[in-house]
């Protein structure tokens, strides 16, 4: 029975070991020493997409969170489909909707011409999350690094395991949870809906519903460009009233019933998350504050570090 009990304490131990292992292997000074002007150079590059096309700084954000979801924050997302890799690009939830690839393999391109085969696209798409979201009025946060590449995809995880638009509140809360992710930092990553626009079949129902969690003002503007039938790629913006700006708007939208999204709404409507979304919607920097914290505990789901994974040269390829 001893022996039992000392292997049991042996590998309990082992695996604190592991996990401690991992979280000190990501840090903020990782490139510190091997690539000095990686940040400075990511931060460039994604100024000069964002100052571009100001919608960029929500795909960016969206790329790192559907990154993180599946098999986690492995740079997957970015691979190609081949005859060997099954592509999570074409996956539902991420198929003519995740954008900004290209901006990620420029950015990528820049930190190869000064530092060849240091820094990962996982650790670039963390990067960009952060500085897209200062550059679009929202909060700045310390992103640790030493995230390595994937050599695989999962297009099977991103068809489950990434949020839906329609999703029950339940679901939302639970999919989270398996990902370590509290209904706090559930509701506080729903605001970079702040930012971004959405395709009209994904909220067509929700406006032609008549439904009670919605205005009828707002129902109505929104059908002007989402007619009932057709035109399921035409894009409304997730928040009216600022559009561009990564702010509690999103919360005070949804006290007025003009969430966009059925998911959106949901987060108001007495459930366990109302009390959340009230607090956000009074206090900016209640919001701003959880959004980062919440950001930097995403940018932690599962990272391949040490010798596992790659640093792969091109982003959309295995090495």
């Amino acid at each position: 029975m001893a022996s039992s009990n000392n292997s049991f304490v042996a590998i309990f131990f082992l695996l604190l070991l592991s996990t401690m292992q991992c979280h000190a292997q990501l840090s903020s000074t990782f490139y510190d020493r091997t690539c000095p002007n990686a940040l400075t150079t990511i931060r460039t590059s994604i100024r000069r997409a964002i100052s571009r096309e100001r919608r960029m700084a929500a795909s960016l954000i969206r790329l790192h969170f559907h990154d993180c979801f599946v098999q986690g924050c492995d740079a997957s997302l970015l691979l190609d489909e081949t005859p060997t890799i099954v592509s999570e690009k074409t996956a539902l939830p991420n198929l003519g909707s995740v954008r900004g690839f290209g901006i990620i393999e420029d950015a990528k391109r820049e930190v190869e011409k000064t530092c060849p085969g240091v820094v990962s696209c996982a650790d670039i798409l963390a990067v960009a999350a952060r500085d897209a979201s200062t550059l679009v009025g929202g909060p700045s946060w310390t992103v640790k690094l030493g995230r390595r590449d994937s050599t695989t995809a999962s297009h099977t995880l991103a068809e489950t395991d990434l949020p839906g638009p329609f999703d029950p509140l339940s679901r939302l809360i639970s999919g989270f949870a398996n990902k370590g992710l509290s209904t706090r930092d559930m509701v506080a990553l729903s605001g970079s809906h702040s930012i971004g626009q959405a395709q009209c079949f994904l909220f067509r129902d929700r406006i032609y519903s008549n439904g009670t969690d919605i205005d009828a003002g707002f129902a109505s503007t929104r059908r002007r460009q989402c007619p009932q039938e057709d035109q399921n790629g035409n894009l409304a913006p997730l928040d009216l009233v600022t559009p561009n700006q990564l702010d509690n708007n999103y919360f005070k939208n949804l006290r007025q019933r003009k969430g966009l999204l059925q998911s959106d709404q949901v987060l108001l409507s007495g459930g366990s998350t109302d009390d959340i979304v009230l607090e956000y919607s009074n206090s900016p920097r209640a919001f701003a504050s959880d959004f980062a914290v919440a950001m930097i505990k995403m940018g932690d789901i599962s990272p391949l570090t040490g010798q596992n994974g790659i640093i792969r040269t091109v982003c959309g390829a295995v090495n």
